[in-house]
């Protein structure tokens, strides 16, 4: 009997990874995934406010969003299904400390790969690269690019780097920081300020809630690549995930994430999908 049950043992682990799990024993003893695994939850943090990317629908308290699928998708990869997740709603101001703190053991939530930031966490590659434009009301006539937000009042958000970048190209620009963008969007329906900038998949995120009243400028500069931020020399999980990365990208798996959020917006996927690493690469 037993060369049967080692037969079906193979089978068995043959069938979990085809199913998208992952073998426990292939994770090496004491590293992140192995903790995971043997937790059996994935604790990630997002946001809660950003449509198409990190969205707590108020009706069913489903997380939706582009960047929820990635996560459900790590965590069908370290626990054997998608369902073992736990979103923690993480603003921008706390995604470095919730990952030092260990509250969350992942940051997916437009999170902006930067030097300062990579003095703090880790990031693994470039899951998604977005670009930074403006929102603007649908009447607006007088604003086609940050050469015309001289004396305007733009919104973004604390901890962003749509901020800083807003500081270097539109000086002349009034600054109204926010803790989450979705607290700019009454200010600009009402006219207490002319503009919220941000990467453009948050800000198609903020338009399709809000179709009749506010418009996008398209008029994209910047550059944001998103990483999925982990605990600071965490090599073995960061490159473990960039592993994950890559393969969606090569099997479909990042393309039908986008289709089913992103996409939704009737945005392609042509200026944010990155090019895959070469399999087996290291950083």
């Amino acid at each position: 009997m037993r060369p049967v049950r080692a037969l079906l043992a193979v089978l068995a682990c043959m069938a979990l990874t085809a199913c998208g799990g992952t073998d426990a024993a292939a994770f090496p003893e004491g590293s992140t995934m192995a903790r995971i695994r043997e937790r059996g939850v994935l604790t990630v943090g997002i946001k809660f406010d950003y449509p198409l990317l990190g969205f707590k629908d108020p009706a069913s308290g489903r997380i939706t969003g582009f960047d929820a699928e990635i996560a459900r998708l790590v965590a069908r990869d370290l626990t054997g299904s998608e369902r073992n997740i736990r979103f923690v709603e993480t603003m921008p101001s706390h995604r470095e400390d919730f990952l030092r703190q260990g509250v969350v053991d992942i940051v997916v939530a437009t999170y902006s790969i930067t030097p300062a930031r990579q003095a703090v966490v880790s990031f693994t590659d470039p899951y998604y690269v977005a670009a930074q434009d403006l929102l603007v009301r649908a009447d607006e006539t007088g604003i086609d690019d940050t050469g015309d937000l001289d004396g305007r009042t733009v919104c973004t958000a604390v901890g962003s780097t749509s901020a800083d970048r807003l500081r270097a190209l539109a000086p002349g620009a009034e600054l109204v920081v926010a803790d989450t963008y979705s607290e700019c969007v009454p200010a600009l329906v009402a006219g207490r300020i002319d503009a919220i900038s941000t990467d453009d998949t948050i800000l198609l995120g903020l338009l399709h809630r809000n179709p009749e009243g506010l418009k996008l400028v398209g008029r994209p500069f910047g550059r944001e690549p998103y990483g999925i931020g982990v605990p600071k020399d965490d090599v073995v999980f960061r490159d473990h995930l960039n592993g994950l990365i890559a393969r969606y990208l090569r099997d479909g798996r990042w393309d039908r994430a986008f289709r089913d959020t992103i996409g939704t917006s009737g945005a392609t996927p042509d200026r944010g999908r990155p090019t895959p690493a070469p399999a087996g690469s290291a950083r």
